[in-house]
């Protein structure tokens, strides 16, 4: 990089443990759940970036109290048990963090018999969920030409906060992989952003190139760009080395896989096999919050 170069900082937070209550569930599309949570524990909470990232603890089946992990220094992080019950975790970039109303919004994808998804579908007012993180944020200077940004429903709720902070007048080229028509919803923005919205229809979660053919469709505006594009690791791929070959700085390139198709608790700060170095978010967690019990898995 170059001195006049932007900067992206990251900026790392003390992990805190929460026991928060829902305040109230909202139906945002057919497969879309925003869940509203609350409660005195949140006082403290940190959110400063779009990418930011918690750890959600569900309750077990049959259980009103989430099984939370212990509290380490902070080279431990979260320590988690050898022996039952195990915490129940799963990563959720949240969506809106409201400190004066004292209120935390957490999107869940309604995509079947996933831990979450079943949490999700019958949340109601009044249910605990346990909250660790964020970890840190990374900061990201509005002070690009143009941004691209892509993802399919695990990364929408950072994909939306992105499109909420960029200035006005700031060209976005933005691309969002949903099932069908019925998943899209207006999302707010006061860039000149070219919202495309590609749809699924039928097609299985994880297969198919249809993001990857979207973005290579795209004539690239001049100057420097922010490229931030998630989803399904299988599927970025050949996003990935079709970004290296136009020449995109990596520097200012992430394109991070916040699931794998087949696998269970993927850990989306890891290298993936065709990367150097983790997506440019991985603000991480200690080794030992992604070990024992169910740990983290996609943001699903």
């Amino acid at each position: 990089m170059t001195s006049n170069a932007p900067l992206i900082d990251t900026v790392y937070h003390d992990l805190a443990l929460r026991t928060l209550e829902v305040i109230r569930v909202t139906r945002v599309t057919p497969r879309l759940v925003r869940v509203t949570l609350g409660g005195p524990e949140l006082a403290g909470f940190i959110d400063r970036a779009p990418a930011d990232h918690v750890k959600a603890f569900f309750p077990a089946p049959g259980e009103l109290e989430p099984v939370l992990p212990l509290l380490g220094d902070d080279d431990e992080g979260l320590i988690f048990p050898d022996v039952p019950p195990f915490p129940i975790s799963r990563d959720y970039t949240t969506r809106r963090f409201d400190p004066v109303a004292g209120e935390l919004d957490l999107d869940f994808v309604l995509h079947g018999s996933g831990v979450a998804s079943v949490w999700a579908a019958q949340a109601a007012p009044g249910q605990k969920l346990g909250l660790a993180g964020p970890r840190g944020s990374v900061m990201v200077p509005l002070e690009f030409d143009w941004y691209l940004l892509a993802s399919d429903e695990t990364g929408l709720p950072g994909l939306s906060r992105y499109l909420e902070i960029l200035p006005e007048g700031a060209i976005a080229k933005v691309f969002i992989l949903v099932d069908d028509a019925g998943e899209e919803h207006h999302l707010e923005t006061k860039a000149d952003a070219a919202i495309t919205w590609v749809h699924r229809d039928g097609l299985a979660h994880g297969e198919g190139d249809l993001l990857h053919r979207a973005i290579s469709a795209l004539e690239f505006p001049p100057g420097r760009p922010y490229v931030w594009i998630t989803g399904e690791a299988g599927e970025l791929k050949p996003i990935r080395r079709h970004l290296r070959a136009a020449g995109f700085d990596r520097d200012y390139t992430d394109v991070d896989g916040y699931w794998k198709r087949g696998t269970v608790n993927l850990d989306h700060h890891l290298a993936d096999d065709d990367e150097e170095e983790p997506g440019a978010d991985a603000a991480s967690w200690p080794a030992s919050s992604r070990r024992g019990g169910q740990g983290s898995s996609p943001h699903l």
